[in-house]
């Protein structure tokens, strides 16, 4: 994963209303979820519901899917733990001293 890449996840996420989709997306496990049963747990206007919930699917957080009339979504487990490993790959290594020449200038 690129930095790119995270930043566009962690944009996805970046309204209390996705973070509250996704993390009942994740409580639902692999069966998912019905936009309808959704909106039923959370309280939230459909309105606004689709919009937060595109911007996750776009961004590859959430998996969609036809079955019958129903649109269902699932968390993307992959793309979630991609996302936490990119964070801790380089966890308590330690941090290098930056070059001279990268050395912020102080007044």
């Amino acid at each position: 994963m690129t930095d790119d890449k995270a930043a566009l996840s962690f944009a996805a996420l970046g309204h209390a209303s996705r973070v509250a989709i996704l993390r009942l997306l994740v409580q639902a496990g692999n069966t998912g979820l019905s936009v309808t049963q959704m909106r039923a747990h959370l309280n939230m206007p459909a309105t606004t519901f689709g919009h937060h919930l595109k911007a996750m699917a776009d961004a590859g957080l959430v998996k969609q899917s036809r079955q019958g009339r129903s649109l269902i979504s699932q968390a993307n487990f992959a793309a979630l733990q991609g996302l936490v490993g990119f964070l801790m790959e380089d966890c308590c290594r330690g941090v290098l001293d930056p070059l001279p020449s990268q050395a912020l200038e102080t007044s």
